[in-house]
């Protein structure tokens, strides 16, 4: 296996890196600039003290943000500074030097391997953290009091326990029209059926109001009415408050968990949170993949130097971004199971990038 040991392994590698942080910083300040001017009503009108901007919600939109499109911004960058060494002949003059074209893409996926490890490990632990406190930020400063507008919303909150609500209000924390069944070996034991239920703060439980309590025997069955029935189950008021992107907020070991209790359930938006835990491991992958088109791409000194190359640069990577949306949007939509619907677009890309790099060889 070959070692990095010589000096234009070393030089490619900090021209890569540096390019990128450098192209991270311009762009990440003319995002902050965009954004603060979007949001400047929002934090007059709320009265936003300047430090919770600053540190709550920009210090943590940063990480988030590059997180979110690292594999453009490596795009962005390899396209830049390769087309540059091509424009002043240098790659001309290691390979002329008798160094393979493959043996030229070394030191690029050295580089890449490095950014994706950050991203891969970051996306899944720390990005989490500071995306929960941007929400938090969002929620209190920018966003508009969120309303839960789903109807007929079901749920088996554990094994052989289902719940129905017609809709919920946020605001009070009632559940209207509230039933509950529970289940032994696929036959029906008992049924809650009540006006609304009422969260209690105080005792942390459920008060129903209203109900009806039917109980299946095996000859016959009973019906009782009471008041008022208080009871503990594992359904808590959070489940009706979150919006789908808050999951972004959730480290892999905490979304494991969440998507395992959402797939009991029968949450209609599964596939909402299964596609952003998949994205979270193809977007390292596409790092190596746009790294090599971008390589194939800029390796070669052409009429227009480097605008050319960033033109042709941009234009792929837009098509990339605007395919992944669609394809996303399919997976959500039911068309594309989710694993394929957040994979298409880096499978068609790595096929296009092997196709480049074959051609570039010759």
């Amino acid at each position: 296996m070959m070692r990095l040991t010589t000096r234009l392994d070393r030089y490619i590698i900090k021209k890569f890196l540096g390019t990128f942080v450098y192209s991270i910083i311009i762009i990440i300040s003319i995002s902050i600039v965009f954004d603060f001017s979007e949001h400047l009503d929002d934090f007059i009108d709320k009265h936003a003290p300047f430090k919770a901007i600053m540190v709550d919600y920009y210090l943590n939109f940063i990480p988030y943000f590059v997180n979110l499109f690292t594999p453009l911004f490596v795009f962005i960058s390899v396209i830049f500074f390769t087309s540059k060494l091509a424009q002043q002949s240098e790659i001309i003059a290691m390979l002329s030097s008798g160094i393979s074209f493959k043996r030229l893409m070394y030191p690029y996926f050295i580089g890449a391997l490095m950014i994706a490890l950050f991203n891969l490990v970051s996306g899944n632990f720390w990005i989490p953290y500071a995306t929960q406190n941007k929400l938090n930020f969002e929620e209190r400063y920018i966003r508009n009091a969120y309303h839960n507008n789903d109807l007929n919303i079901h749920r088996q909150i554990e094994p052989g326990l289902f719940v129905y609500l017609e809709n919920y209000a946020v605001e009070s924390d009632i559940a209207y029209r509230f039933s509950m069944e529970r289940f032994q070996n696929k036959e029906l034991k008992s049924k809650i059926f009540c006006d609304y239920a009422q969260w209690d703060t105080t005792k942390q439980q459920w008060r129903l109001y209203n109900c009806y309590v039917r109980t299946y025997f095996e000859n016959r069955e009973e019906m009782k009415h009471y008041p008022t029935i208080d009871t503990s189950i594992n359904l808590r008021p959070e489940e009706f408050k979150r919006r789908v992107e808050s999951v972004e907020a959730m480290n892999y070991f905490r979304l494991n968990e969440f998507i395992a209790q959402k797939r009991l359930e029968g949450d209609e938006r599964i596939v909402d949170y299964e596609v952003t835990r998949l994205k979270r491991f193809i977007n390292p992958i596409s790092i190596f993949i746009l790294t090599l088109i971008a390589v194939s791409v800029s390796s070669r000194k052409v009429r227009g130097g480097i605008g050319m190359h960033l033109g042709l640069g941009l234009g792929l990577s837009f098509t990339y971004i605007l395919f992944m949306q669609i394809s996303t949007y399919m997976a959500i939509g039911g068309s594309l199971p989710a694993w394929l619907g957040v994979s298409l677009p880096t499978i068609v890309f790595a096929g296009i990038a092997l196709l480049l790099y074959a051609k570039v060889q010759k």
